[in-house]
Formats: C-alpha cells, structure tokens, sequence
C-alpha cells in the first residue's frame, strides 16, 4: 500500500522504515532534507514539499502527519488544497481529542476523511512494533487496515488472554475505538496512568533509597525526619538489583520497570539527570476529562502535581508555608545538612 509520512522524527522514522520492511511504499516529507535523504536510502520515496509528496500519491491518498500537535492545523490547511475528495489524513501525535472532533467535522465537509492515531512505542517501536487507538470513520480506518497492521507488534508479542473471545484486532496490537476522537482519547488515558506509574515506580524506590537512617536523621533537624528509633532504618539497598529481582516474576514488573533497571544498570546515581520532569499535555488533558465526567482519578492528579513540582513550581508557596510557621510558632527554617 502507498502512504505519505509528514514529520520524521524518532517515531516518524522508524515508523516509515517498519512500513518499508512490510512491502509498503511510503513517500516521505519533512522541513530538514537530511531527514528525507537518510530514508530514501532505506527505500522511501523523497519528497521536497507538501505539492510533491501529495503528486507522488495516488488516489485516494493516505497522508499520515507525525508532527507536534501544535503543528496539525497549519499542515493541515496547507494540505487541503492539495488533495481530493475521498483522501484521508491520519494524525499519529498526541492532538488533543476536541480538536480531532473539528478537524474531523471540517475534512467530511470538504468530502476527505480524518483519523485520529494514538500511537505508543517511542523509539523503540522499529523493532517492537507500535501500539495504535484509531478512532474514525469505518471506511477511512478499514482502507488502512495493512498500514496498522504492519505498524503493530503482532500477536506474538504477548501471550493470549485466557478467556479471551474477542475477535478484534486488539490482540495484534491495534484497535479501532470508535468515531472520530477516540483513538486520540484513549491515547490521553493511556498517558495518564502512564503518569501514575511512573510516580509509583519513582516514589516507591526513592523509599527504599531513603531507608538507610545515616542518610534520613538529619542532625538536629527532628522536624525534618522524626525517625523515632534511627536504627529501624538501617538498610542500604541497592536499586539496580531491586529492580532486576522485580523484573522476574514479580506483580509489578513491566516494560517501565525493563527501562528502569535498564537505567540504574549504566548509572546507579541517575547522576546525568536533574529530575526536572516534562509533561506533554496529555496528562492535563486526562484530569480535565475526568472533572469534566466527574470522576474521580486521585493517582492520575497527584502524579501531574508532581510534575509540576519537579520543576521548581512549589518553590514560591514552600516560601508561604515557612512564613506562615515563622508567624503563628516562632519557627525558624532549617538550612539542609549538605552531603558529602
């Protein structure tokens, strides 16, 4: 099958490269032509501009954008003079699923299809395969039906749910989840209890690390540490290896813990990261739906809040805290004992 890929970046790439391995023929397009030419020497077609990848498409043409979020609706403006009734445009980033709905409700109009990809597998998706939530039209998603499937892992990957009857593609990696909006939300979803796990896997393990009283009793700070009886806490763990026994046969091994083992192996310390944590939008996206719906989602809240706290964000109401001890107790700060 012929597809045109918009945005090369890590999963953009890889993702033509995996199509390419299937038999598919991708054209390719991105603003930095290094990029364009790297893959036309794995197989892809080049392209110099949104006009030449849509002219090297036949009809009706399939045009997957891989480009931040911000980016969809310009590209997509620019596009629309450029293809045809019954062309679909797939957007494989992580739009927000209510600008899907619009975008989806202004392509019908002009007679084209819209279909929103969730896609998970970051970069290690060339190998692995990458996990797809579609959501679309049935026409647009059921013409794409080859690309999904080769972009996917495949029921290999995992071993068959016992008791399961479905008949759905799910278990090959891929799932159509229904009209247009719901592959992108439950994409949100899925990166927010992404959020959730990491904190847990993040919180649980500075525990463990903290357990050694030498480092916790802090001298002459009781308010900081109240550790009753010091020696309780007398563990030196070593994180690297809790990690590998977790990832043998325990309830919560995974593939973030697979990453985290992976991490501590090469630096123990994490020495080479600041613990300054990013969010993308979809765990924001994920809390507003759950206000919204009027669910409650406490796990899903606390793990954004820690993000934003990650990067200094508290630093001014921890100010607030200290001077309203200072006025109702007479409480001084206390200035953190340096390590050594």
């Amino acid at each position: 099958m012929q597809l045109g890929m918009i945005g090369l970046g890590r999963m953009g790439a890889n993702m033509t490269i995996r199509l390419i391995r299937a038999g598919h023929q991708v054209v390719v397009f991105d603003r930095t032509a290094a990029a364009v030419a790297d893959l036309v020497k794995q197989g892809a077609v080049g392209a110099t501009s949104l006009a030449d990848l849509v002219s090297k498409l036949s009809g009706p043409r399939n045009v997957w954008l891989m480009i931040p979020a911000a980016f969809v609706d310009s590209t997509i403006t620019a596009l629309l003079p450029l293809l045809q009734k019954d062309d679909t445009i797939i957007d494989g980033g992580n739009s927000y699923y209510k600008d899907d709905l619009r975008r989806a409700k202004a392509l019908a109009a002009a007679g084209m299809h819209y279909v929103d990809c969730g896609t998970s597998g970051g970069v290690w998706g060339l190998d692995r395969g990458y996990s797809l939530m579609i959501g679309g039209d049935k026409v647009a998603v059921g013409r794409l039906d080859s690309i999904f499937s080769a972009l996917a892992p495949g029921r290999g990957c995992a071993a068959p749910t016992p008791g399961r009857t479905s008949k759905s593609t799910a278990d090959q990696g891929y799932l159509h989840c229904g009209p247009s909006g719901a592959g992108h939300f439950v994409k949100m979803v899925h990166n927010g209890i992404e959020y959730g796990m990491m904190a847990a896997y993040a919180e649980g393990l500075n525990i463990l690390r903290h357990a050694n009283a030498g480092m916790t009793q802090r001298a002459n700070d009781a308010e900081t540490t109240p550790l009753r009886d010091p020696s309780e806490y007398m563990y030196e763990f070593d994180l690297p290896e809790v990690t590998e026994v977790w990832r043998r046969g325990s309830v919560v091994a995974s593939w973030l813990l697979d990453l985290t083992a992976q991490a501590f192996a090469g630096d123990a310390e994490l020495k080479t990261y600041a613990g300054r944590v990013s969010d993308s939008g979809e765990g924001r996206w994920t809390i507003l739906a759950a206000i919204e719906e009027g669910v409650p989602a406490h796990v899903l809240s606390a793990a954004l809040m820690d993000r934003f706290e990650s990067r200094g964000e508290s630093e001014f109401a921890n100010k607030v805290l200290c001077a309203m001890r200072m006025g109702f107790g007479g409480h001084l700060e206390k200035a953190e004992e340096k390590k050594g």
